[in-house]
């Protein structure tokens, strides 16, 4: 006449903090996207700096010379 019912017990897990998952992601991604950016950065600063120096040793070679009609 007793009949015992089972109890069937379902351990969660601890929860892990949702927040700290949240914000370090999204710490390394503006790290990296930071990184990303300063790197490019040096790149075009780079290209420029060895623009502006073959224009300027061309423009030398070409004006640097010229003959002066005054020198005895």
């Amino acid at each position: 006449m007793t009949e015992r019912s089972k109890i069937k017990v379902i351990k969660k897990g601890t929860p892990k903090p949702a927040v700290e998952k949240k914000t370090d992601p999204s710490r390394t991604k503006r790290e990296a996207a930071r990184e990303i950016v300063s790197t490019v950065t040096n790149w075009v600063s780079d290209f420029q700096q060895q623009k502006r120096q073959q224009t300027q040793l061309a423009i030398e070679q070409l004006f640097g010379q010229q003959p002066r009609s005054n020198e005895s």
